[in-house]
């Protein structure tokens, strides 16, 4: 498979050299302003605070991670410099804000923010988060899909690569506003026809964090006796997806997390791209005395995230080994008359 010059070194700056995604979430948003709200007693989440708890973040992980996934409202502004320069970076394209109607969810871009200015800043990959549901109205599908549609586009244009999270939700508006947490009725169908929807060329997708397509609640241990069941959904979870994918860990607590990246290294997955489950106990604890924060992540957080590392080398698929990549990977536009044929944005 031919891959142009852009997205062929954006996906490699955000894995390691094995071609495997260690990447931290630090782009979080209604979660950690109730919290602050909350620990502080006030009606607002100051900038400071938001800004200071992810910067602490950043600075603690980002050594510990392929790459790092920031939002352009917070975590980008007050802590740009915390972030290795060694490492990948992705920037949040959505705003939380959605639009709920009758017919189910509406994402929404950053008011004037743009996969242009994502790339300009040297951001190596674009993350658009994208509530979905299969049953949906005809009308918010066509919303979501021509959103996705457009992002693919853009960063076609722009040589980034697009790494997509569609997310599951209840109708009805339930947790609108929220900060995301699974749902707990979905069907594994619907994760699973989730990713067929998105496979197609015309979205332009070249990474896929994807949730489990079972409950975190409901997968057992990779080695007990409900494994195998539970790893025929994962199975065909990595069926439908060609390309490289990842898992999220949906404010899964860390043993449930270990158990889902488990059934999905088993099934194809390239990494993971997680966040809460690797920081959130130890922020929840801590805020806002930040050397305590500094103390639990480097205690709690990082030895969490490098044994996920370890279990990812041991049984995960590294991106260069996915389906879409079966022929081998070749540079689009390569030749002596490169200089000539290479696109300009």
């Amino acid at each position: 498979m031919q891959i142009s010059a852009g997205k062929l070194w954006c996906l490699r700056r955000l894995s390691d050299e094995r071609g495997f995604f260690k990447m931290t979430a630090v782009d979080q948003r209604p979660g950690v302003q109730a919290l602050v709200r909350a620990k502080r007693g006030t009606a607002d989440a100051a900038f400071e605070d938001v800004g200071q708890a992810k910067r602490v973040l950043i600075e603690a992980l980002s050594p510990h991670s392929t790459a790092m996934l920031l939002d352009p409202g917070y975590a980008y502004p007050w802590a740009a410099l915390q972030v290795d320069p060694r490492r990948g970076l992705l920037l949040t394209y959505e705003q939380w804000d959605s639009e709920e109607t009758a017919g189910g969810r509406k994402t929404f871009a950053y008011p004037d923010w743009s996969v242009e200015k994502i790339k300009r800043l040297g951001a190596d990959g674009v993350k658009l988060m994208l509530w979905w549901r299969p049953d949906a109205s005809e009308d918010v599908k066509a919303h979501q899909r021509a959103l996705v549609e457009q992002v693919g586009r853009d960063c076609r244009k722009h040589d980034i690569a697009f790494l997509l999270e569609p997310l599951l939700y209840p109708l009805g508006g339930e947790g609108r506003g929220q900060a995301y947490e699974e749902d707990a009725t979905k069907r594994p169908e619907m994760v699973i026809d989730t990713a067929r929807e998105f496979v197609h060329e015309r979205y332009g997708i070249d990474i896929f964090k994807m949730e489990s397509p079972v409950a975190a609640g409901q997968v057992p241990d990779p080695d007990g006796a409900g494994s195998p069941e539970c790893q025929k959904w994962f199975d065909q979870l990595g069926q439908v997806i060609d390309r490289p994918w990842v898992m999220l860990s949906a404010g899964a607590a860390m043993e449930p997390f270990r158990r889902i990246v488990a059934h999905a290294f088993r099934a194809g997955a390239s990494g993971y791209l997680a966040g809460r489950a690797i920081w959130w106990p130890v922020f929840e604890s801590t805020f806002p005395d930040w050397d305590a924060m500094r103390e639990g992540i480097a205690r709690e957080g990082i030895p969490y995230a490098l044994k996920l590392q370890a279990l990812l080398e041991q049984t995960g698929q590294p991106w260069t080994a996915c389906r879409a990549f079966a022929e081998g990977i070749t540079l689009a536009d390569a030749g002596p008359d490169f200089f000539r044929r290479y696109p300009a944005a």
